[in-house]
């Protein structure tokens, strides 16, 4: 009743606003008059929709009261997440039901909810959690989100479906606008799952980076890229180490160059997850070594100082990962 009376009160001040432009004189004033009226009922309408919000129940109570995510709340419990989605937000969750939980292979969900496995919990709930108030438009009118994890969560629509996740699991969007207090939840059918492999994992398993992993051995730094993070790295390929001078490769992997490998590895890397869009808004960048390199678009292909990247936005646990096909020197 209380919503009908203000909804009818903002309706009657907006037509009264309007009334008393349309008596005032022609011209100049009141087009003027017209748009002030129009950005008053404008801001009213939008504050009647925040004080809406605050009316509703949080994201986990909403879930409660749905009954169907019994499992996903357990696991927010375990992962000690409750209180901060329970704040202020905003927040939008991509939220698996238990019917999803229960395509994970067996005994996946009881060993996540372990003390000892709560890293790797936290990991995974922390990808279905934009730090924003997205809903279904919002999240097909851009081809990636970035989450709480740090990774992030591609969209593909097609034919009036709409999936989310990653290269190693997607999921279908099965509802959505599921309005909270604290933000929106979009109900998905699968469990997304983060990539979990570092830096040096993600390497090693492509398999053409064994000349770059030799000489981050050598330079001491391989340490560096398993750790926390996050980095952006520039990563040459074999053939990119082979385009430089015969010996040069070898000269730099002697323990007298150590110093020299490293300066060069260094300027490859630059601090924080910067996935390609993001550096090529940039233009440039500082990188751990201290010298600057260069992101610009040529000829539709993404360059880094005269290196192309050739694969972007590989993600890793601590990072992401843009392959080139040059190595890039400091200096030039």
């Amino acid at each position: 009743m209380k919503n009908r009376v203000m909804t009818g009160a903002m309706a009657a001040l907006g037509t009264m606003l309007v009334a008393g432009t349309a008596s005032a004189q022609c011209g100049g004033e009141s087009v003027a008059n017209q748009n002030d009226a129009r950005v008053v009922t404008a801001s009213m309408t939008q504050q009647y929709s925040r004080d809406a919000d605050e009316r509703r129940p949080d994201i986990l109570q909403t879930a409660r009261a749905a009954g169907s995510f019994g499992t996903l709340l357990a696991a927010i419990d375990a992962a000690e997440l409750s209180e901060i989605l329970r704040g202020e937000g905003p927040f939008t969750v991509f939220a698996p039901t238990d019917e999803a939980f229960r395509k994970l292979p067996s005994g996946t969900v009881e060993a996540l909810l372990q003390p000892e496995n709560r890293d790797k919990l936290v990991a995974i709930l922390t990808y279905h959690v934009v730090p924003a108030r997205a809903n279904a438009e919002t999240v097909v009118g851009a081809p990636a989100h970035k989450s709480v994890n740090g990774q992030r969560i591609t969209v593909e629509s097609t034919n009036g479906r709409v999936r989310v996740g990653n290269d190693r699991t997607r999921a279908t969007v099965t509802a959505t606008d599921i309005l909270a207090s604290n933000g929106v939840i979009h109900v998905i059918d699968t469990v997304i799952l983060p990539q979990t492999n570092n830096i040096v994992e993600v390497a090693q398993e492509a398999g053409s980076f064994s000349t770059l992993l030799a000489a981050a051995e050598a330079a001491g730094l391989v340490k560096v890229l398993v750790g926390e993070g996050p980095y952006t790295i520039f990563a040459p390929t074999d053939e990119a180490f082979r385009k430089l001078p015969s010996g040069t490769v070898d000269s730099l992997l002697l323990e007298e160059n150590r110093d020299q490998l490293a300066s060069i590895l260094k300027y490859h890397v630059v601090a924080g997850r910067v996935y390609s869009n993001e550096a090529l808004e940039a233009g440039r960048a500082e990188t751990v070594q201290g010298g600057e390199i260069r992101i610009r678009s040529r000829y539709n292909r993404v360059m880094v100082n005269d290196a192309r990247v050739v694969n972007a936005d590989i993600e890793a646990s601590n990072g992401v990962i843009h392959v080139i096909d040059t190595v890039i020197l400091p200096g030039n």
